[in-house]
């Protein structure tokens, strides 16, 4: 592998704009997790990418915040108590106002099952967690158009 030494080091505003990855700042991001950790870890990672993160502990508190704050894309569990991601998916989908909004569903399952249902109800993607910050960031690089 040849190295060239003759390319000048990177001002600080150019090492701001992350090699090769999209520019995420003011991107408005929802997370929806009954999981405290899962919720903090996305925001805490999204956050250094320079979103604006919102959280919601479960689709009905989802629902006011996507007419809130009406994120960019949203990233939703599947397994959670009153309104599961599949139900919250699908009202987000069948809402003229959101259904562009992309959504990525979360699962601590990876069965093809899991993955078929929700594309049924309309997710664009799907990530298994614990999920790594590549591929959280590689599912808004895929399906939000910045």
């Amino acid at each position: 592998m040849l190295k060239s030494h003759k390319i000048p080091a990177p001002t600080h505003s150019e090492s701001m704009i992350s090699s090769g990855k999209p520019k995420l700042t003011g991107l408005k991001v929802l997370v929806i997790d009954d999981s405290k950790t899962i919720r903090r870890t996305a925001e805490t990672l999204l956050t250094k990418e320079g979103c604006e993160v919102f959280t919601a502990v479960d689709g009905f508190d989802a629902l006011s915040k996507i007419a809130d704050h009406q994120p960019d894309i949203v990233f939703v569990d599947i397994m959670m108590p009153r309104l599961d991601g599949y139900q919250t998916c699908s009202l987000i989908k069948h809402n003229k106002v959101f259904k562009q909004i992309p959504v990525i569903m979360l699962s601590s399952k990876d069965g093809l099952f899991d993955r078929a249902r929700g594309r049924i109800v309309g997710s664009e993607h799907y990530l298994t967690k614990p999920f790594t910050k590549d591929e959280l960031l590689g599912a808004i690089e895929a399906h939000v158009g910045k």
